[in-house]
């Protein structure tokens, strides 16, 4: 099953990963967040991630965790 979270707006959003190729042929791992659950669904968020929400959208973001934040707790 997805991961999903709701925003203040009571919509719910479900987590997806993928692996994107860039212009320099390196691979890259991307992660979004989607109304629907499509193929690419992930079931957790990835360790040194958190969740913050958009204050004028609403939309959930995933970020990696700040090192002051981690190491304080």
């Amino acid at each position: 099953m997805a991961f999903s979270t709701t925003n203040r707006r009571q919509e719910t959003y479900y987590l997806h990963a993928r692996d994107v190729e860039l212009r320099n042929h390196h691979s890259q791992r991307i992660y979004f967040f989607a109304k629907t659950e499509k193929p690419g669904a992930i079931d957790a968020v990835p360790d040194g991630y958190e969740i913050v929400e958009n204050p004028r959208t609403a939309l959930p973001v995933l970020r990696k965790v700040k090192a002051d934040a981690a190491a304080a707790g």
